[in-house]
């Protein structure tokens, strides 16, 4: 998964970010709520782990508006503040799950997967998506269009793989370059753009497929359905 960690704590950070990095994990650190919130302009993510007190705002503040951008992504309260009403108000703000400090490693991933698996539904991913006139083979790894296997490069395959998986979902370029060609988010490259105009143009996407790809300035893509303003 690609998890945005806010920790202001340095050493605390290079910990817990070396955790979820070896069980994985795509970890993107920031020091500042301010930062995560500029950050949720530009970038999406499957989950957050947040602390609460931080230098610049609370971790509360900074959910409320990650609840308003990616209201299904998994959100993991990390903090010192253990009571039961501090418990029942982060949870009733909105998150999914709360971690006391000290964290513990094991419990930190465990949770983490938990909550991933339930927000999905189920662990496994689906062998099929079909949305008309498409279906995608997953088992067989063949995306075919009213029957008929289309020829798709592995990138291109895997690239729509992604895109069909999370239909109507708003993914950042780095997200996208994370998941497709495991790419650091310091990486600078057209690939992304070559390969999308390609699959656009081998799905006919927007040519009454009822599919589009919608490309968004500055930020990213999205596979939507055409009619999804109607």
């Amino acid at each position: 998964m690609r998890i945005a960690y806010l920790e202001d704590d340095a050493d605390q950070a290079a910990l817990v970010r070396k955790w979820l990095e070896s069980a994985g994990h795509v970890c993107h650190h920031f020091d500042r709520g301010h930062a995560l919130q500029r950050a949720l302009a530009q970038e999406s993510f499957d989950a957050f782990v947040l602390d609460w007190h931080l230098p610049d705002t609370d971790g509360l503040q900074v959910m409320r508006e990650i609840r308003a951008r990616a209201p299904q992504a998994v959100v993991i309260f990390v903090t010192a503040r253990d009571r039961d009403d501090d418990v029942a108000s982060v949870l009733a703000a909105g998150a999914d799950d709360f971690i006391g400090k000290p964290v513990r490693k094991g419990e930190l991933l465990a949770r983490i997967e938990a909550r991933a698996r339930r927000a999905h539904a189920a662990e496994e991913p689906a062998p099929r998506i079909e949305v008309a006139p498409f279906m995608l083979d997953r088992e067989a790894r063949k995306l075919m269009r009213d029957g008929t296997p289309l020829q798709l490069t592995d990138k291109e395959y895997a690239l729509a793989e992604f895109l069909f998986a999370n239909v109507g979902e708003l993914l950042s370029r780095k997200h996208l370059l994370e998941a497709v060609w495991g790419l650091r988010a310091d990486v600078k490259t057209r690939t992304l753009d070559t390969h999308m105009s390609r699959l656009r143009t081998k799905l006919g996407l927007g040519d009454g497929q009822g599919l589009r790809l919608v490309s968004v300035q500055q930020f990213g893509y999205r596979l939507e359905r055409s009619d999804a303003e109607s």
